[in-house]
């Protein structure tokens, strides 16, 4: 028995069991913690509950216009959406004039609603509260950069111009706050739908209509102010044309469902694993185990959203995770009964079912990634699920299977045919 082979087979099952009483009771170091999977997984409008509404635009802009108006529609329902504090809410654009708005966990539904529906408002208030100038003035707003004088490093601002009347009115403003104080006075806030959302401070008077917003952020800050400005100045009413409340009890109960069927799904695989394929069924059991948990910690870190369909899609990738081991150890039986050593049929096995394992996954992940494009709601949960198991398949499958399948045959327990099938 090779003592060097056992120990790290041992230590990868041990791995494997770690891993697995982490993600279903989670894990607690002093200052460090780690979330059982359920917990800390994000669902979805169907299993957590919620609401959803489409949106309208009320406009007669069409092609190029109404795509530009759409998007920044978008941005602003998605900046007053997570004003709300909604975890992974999904909005997407549908049939060109209309916004679909999903918003898990949301108890509050005609909250959300109001703050939705409402039209923007932009504006630029001085420091005695008086509307200098609003959104409905602003030409362009664009991310940029400038150089600080006191630096001479360049910095990240945003770019404003103004249209005729508000370059009159916002010169009118910069006039009135240059001739206070330095200091708070000369301050004109940028609010936006209530909220202030930058307050720079007037250095000159602006005659030109073109002025500058700087504050030490990055760009991105930049990026996404410049958009919010855009977007503030949009004058096209959104109406409701649809809005249905999911209740959390049908969606936790479903889940719950989910899960049973999905667990005794997992333990009938592994049963069936063990019965007909003996020791490669036993390491195709820790294989799969290892797969599961990558999926389930690769949708934690990717704050990705767990929906119904999303569970189908789990569940069916495990299914192609095990069809492609077992086109594997067919391959590695045929190589046995053709003659060849144990370690040779692994090597000779896995290399003939490569390229079948790999076309099967690879047409189904085009496909998943169609849906991930196209879809929405439901559709993209599927999607995703389906996406992340499918490259933990291939990985499990070629990489993880081989290697404790290989680790097993080098530790020389048994050299008995029958126990690989054969």
């Amino acid at each position: 028995m090779n003592g060097k082979k056992l120990i790290i087979f041992l230590l990868i099952v041990s791995l494997v069991v770690l891993g697995g009483y982490i993600a279903a009771n989670g894990l607690n170091l002093g200052k460090y913690e780690i979330e059982p999977v359920r917990e800390s997984i994000n669902l979805g409008l169907d299993l957590e509950g919620g609401v959803y509404v489409v949106l309208e635009a009320q406009t007669d802009a069409t092609g190029d216009e109404l795509n530009q108006k759409m998007q920044e529609a978008k941005s602003i329902i998605d900046q007053r959406v997570n004003g709300l504090g909604v975890t992974e809410p999904n909005i997407v654009i549908e049939s060109d004039n209309r916004i679909r708005v999903e918003l898990p966990g949301l108890k509050n539904t005609q909250e959300a609603l109001d703050m939705i529906g409402k039209t923007a408002e932009l504006q630029f208030i001085d420091s005695e509260g008086n509307i200098i100038v609003t959104g409905k003035n602003v030409e362009e707003s664009e991310p940029m950069y400038i150089e600080n004088q006191v630096t001479g490093k360049k910095e990240a601002a945003v770019s404003l111009n103004f249209d005729s009347e508000g370059a009159e009115l916002f010169r009118e403003g910069t006039e009135r706050a240059m001739a206070k104080p330095v200091g708070d006075g000369r301050i004109i806030s940028i609010v936006l739908d209530g909220k202030e959302i930058s307050a720079p401070a007037v250095s000159s008077v602006i005659n030109n209509g073109e002025a500058s917003i700087e504050g030490g952020f990055d760009i991105e800050y930049a990026t996404e102010l410049a958009t919010l400005i855009r977007a503030g100045a949009l004058p096209v009413e959104m109406e409701e044309v649809q809005a249905s409340v999911i209740g959390p009890t049908l969606g936790l109960t479903s889940l719950d469902k989910s899960i049973y069927a999905g667990i005794i799904g997992i333990i009938l695989i592994f049963i069936f694993m063990l019965l007909f394929y003996r020791i490669p069924g036993l390491v195709s059991v820790i294989a799969l185990s290892i797969y599961i948990m990558m999926v389930l910690f690769t949708m934690v870190s990717l704050k990705a959203t767990l929906t119904l369909p999303g569970i189908a899609g789990l569940i069916l990738s495990i299914g192609m995770a095990v069809d492609a081991n077992v086109v594997i150890f067919e391959r590695v039986k045929e190589e046995i009964r053709a003659g060849k050593s144990l370690r040779s049929s692994v090597d000779s096995g896995f290399k003939k079912a490569l390229s079948t394992v790999l076309d099967a996954n690879i047409t189904t992940l085009i496909a998943g990634i169609v849906l991930f494009s196209f879809g929405t709601g439901p559709i993209k949960g599927f999607a995703v699920t389906l996406i992340i198991g499918i490259i933990a398949s291939m990985i499990t499958a070629v990489v993880v299977t081989r290697l404790l399948l290989k680790l097993f045959i080098g530790m020389n327990i048994t050299k008995n045919t029958k126990l690989f099938v054969a």
